[in-house]
């Protein structure tokens, strides 16, 4: 077939370790193949972090601002054993944090849903999307240990120098104090890509916070997203036939137990965290979960939910074989090429991507996969290939696709 050309670049973010390694593979067996890929590439790989001063992150960040749609390798977010490990001239932040306040952008993690990988909660049918505020609360928290008898207070200090206290606790004995901060204008940014992601994906949304119990600093959340929605957004979602749900986080728990998925589930950053760890083991692999990070402004990258693997690069290193899932990595590639394709209105590099997503389902549902899938599947006498060769598998169910 004649290859498909790209009229606007997509950003491209490399990475590390064995992702970095599957990412080639990829391009070269999966993408170069069938599409004249046009990319602005960023080598986000720590080395290069190091060597510019992590410049280049901030770089890879503006690019996509300028280009619209990015796709990233996972990446090394060094600790002191990879500063020592690496040589590095300090501890450079995340590179996913770094571009995530430049774009201020909202993640969203949806798992995979493959047949004969089957999720630990029988009802689950459709993929559950993880909506997570990644801003503030306990996460820019202050925390205190009390050391006895006292009295602990909240105080704002205005800039004319008026005070206004609200009392915390009056401590008989030692104890712990703890205060978080959140900002209306991050606040309003979360729930507009919320809404904007809902719309983007015809999906229903739900929103959920203890505003019962937290009267002012959770109720601010549920009236800033009713406002909006209210305002921007209720006219458009009625049209696309999709509802906007509030409830208390408790009750979203109990009914998403009970639900068949298909939505998306905005959290604040603490719930999150914890319930997009619940959501992709309870759908099997965290190696099957995508993500992306959407800005209200329209700017998308996409990547794996995933690390780097760091095991299997070091048995890379030495000759050993591995069997490395690259679901994950393959499907930020198809997000950021359906989405190019559908700003640059080319149909065929959308249906590429879908075709490709397809091709990859369907090689695992034909009982080919890797080590980690094969060990939790339905699917009798799975074939186990190694990292290559599964990737290989995909390009020949794509070509007999295609």
């Amino acid at each position: 077939m004649e290859k498909i050309k790209m009229a606007t670049p997509l950003v491209e973010m490399d990475g590390d370790e064995m992702t970095r390694i599957l990412w080639q593979i990829i391009k070269d067996e999966l993408l170069n193949p069938f599409i004249e890929l046009n990319t602005e590439y960023y080598d986000l790989g720590l080395e290069y972090r190091n060597e510019t001063n992590d410049q280049v992150t901030v770089d890879s960040a503006e690019a996509t601002k300028k280009y619209g749609v990015a796709v990233k390798c996972a990446t090394i977010t060094p600790n002191g054993a990879r500063m020592k490990e690496y040589s590095l001239k300090e501890m450079w932040k995340s590179p996913n944090g770094t571009i995530r306040a430049i774009l201020d952008g909202t993640v969203f993690r949806a798992p995979i849903v493959v047949k004969g990988i089957e999720p630990c909660v029988k009802n689950w049918k459709k993929p559950i999307t993880i909506a997570r505020h990644a801003y503030g609360d306990v996460y820019k928290g202050s925390e205190m240990k009390i050391p006895g008898a006292g009295r602990a207070e909240i105080v704002f200090t205005a800039l004319d120098g008026s005070e206004t206290r609200e009392l915390i606790h009056e401590f008989q004995s030692t104890g712990i104090v703890q205060g978080m901060h959140n900002l209306n204008d991050s606040i309003e940014s979360f729930a507009r890509s919320c809404f904007k992601f809902a719309l983007d994906t015809k999906q229903d949304l739900w929103f959920a916070t203890k505003d019962t119990i937290s009267k002012k600093y959770d109720h601010t959340f549920k009236d800033i997203f009713q406002e909006i929605y209210d305002a921007e957004y209720d006219k458009a979602f009625r049209e696309a036939g999709i509802e906007y749900f509030y409830t208390l986080i408790d009750d979203a728990v109990a009914r998403v137990m009970k639900s068949e998925g298909g939505y998306i589930w905005a959290c604040k950053n603490y719930d999150g965290d914890v319930m997009s760890d619940m959501i992709s083991s309870a759908f099997g692999s965290l190696a099957m979960m995508t993500s992306v990070l959407v800005s209200p402004d329209g700017y998308y990258e996409y990547e794996a939910a995933h690390g780097t693997v760091q095991r299997h690069y070091y048995k890379h290193l030495k000759g050993e074989e591995t069997s490395t899932n690259s679901v994950a990595t393959i499907f930020a590639w198809t997000g950021a090429l359906r989405k190019r394709g559908e700003m640059d209105h080319n149909q065929a590099l959308s249906d590429f991507a879908d075709k490709l997503e397809a091709a990859s389902i369907k090689t695992i549902e034909a009982g080919k996969m890797t080590k980690d899938l094969a060990l939790i599947t339905t699917i009798e006498n799975p074939v186990v290939l190694n990292s290559e060769d599964f990737i290989k598998a995909i390009r020949t169910t794509l070509e007999e696709m295609l």
